[in-house]
């Protein structure tokens, strides 16, 4: 039912920002206890964990830069993106007012917020958000085997991106995980870098999966037939 894929996309969405921006948080008020490794391997494991448990229901696109990279290439109709993005907007917010509840003296709230110039920022987040859906686009399809280990390349994928794109950008990807801690933390300066340029990225990665794998990387709508929003084997990030 549509309904449990939005329920499932709102679950996965608050365990991945309440994780997440919460490892950023439990750093930063208990003297770098996780360290950058630390936070960066959460946002990995708790991806992957997400997939794992709600990948069969909604896809686990958890990020509504996802959502759309599946749009792009036809994967999902577009009439179903509004339910998946507001699911996962609310997921993040309660996520994000959760961790305000239990740390009142975070500032941030892990907040993403640019460690460089705008320009390079944008840059970095155009291009982690193009590798991150480029892996998802190519591990959601084909063999099996791809798809049994599919939650662990996205987790590795995230894991990996964070740890080098963290210091410069917050490594976001997913403009839910940084609107929900800006809105709640008062920090909307640069959220506007953060809600455009994964979306760019995840547009970009689309042609790109289908000039390597071919047509089977992405599989238009036929005949009004909805294709597989969901990845195929609990594959999607």
């Amino acid at each position: 039912m549509k309904n449990n894929r939005y329920i499932a996309e709102a679950i996965g969405t608050f365990a991945l920002v309440f994780a997440g921006c919460g490892a950023i948080v439990v750093n930063e008020s208990f003297g770098g206890a996780l360290g950058h490794l630390g936070v960066s391997t959460v946002f990995g494991l708790v991806v992957m964990a997400m997939i794992y448990s709600v990948g069969n229901v909604s896809g686990a696109h958890l990020n509504p830069a996802v959502t759309l990279g599946f749009v792009f290439a036809g994967r999902l109709e577009l009439r179903n993106a509004p339910g998946y993005i507001g699911s996962q907007i609310i997921g993040a917010l309660v996520a994000a007012a959760s961790l305000r509840f239990l740390f009142p003296e975070s500032a941030t709230l892990g907040a993403t917020l640019p460690g460089v110039d705008l320009l390079r920022a944008f840059i970095v987040e155009v291009l982690l958000s193009f590798v991150l859906m480029f892996v998802i686009l190519n591990v959601s399809t084909g063999h099996m085997e791809k798809g049994i280990m599919a939650g662990v390349a996205v987790g590795g994928t995230i894991a990996l991106e964070a740890l080098i794109g963290g210091p410069l950008t917050g490594a976001s990807m997913n403009p839910a995980r940084s609107l929900a801690p800006a809105l709640l933390s008062g920090n909307l300066s640069s959220i506007w870098l953060y809600l455009t340029a994964p979306v760019v990225g995840t547009w970009l990665a689309h042609p790109t999966c289908r000039w390597i794998q071919g047509p089977n990387c992405c599989v238009s709508t036929q005949d009004g037939e909805e294709p597989d929003g969901e990845c195929d084997d609990k594959s999607c990030g």
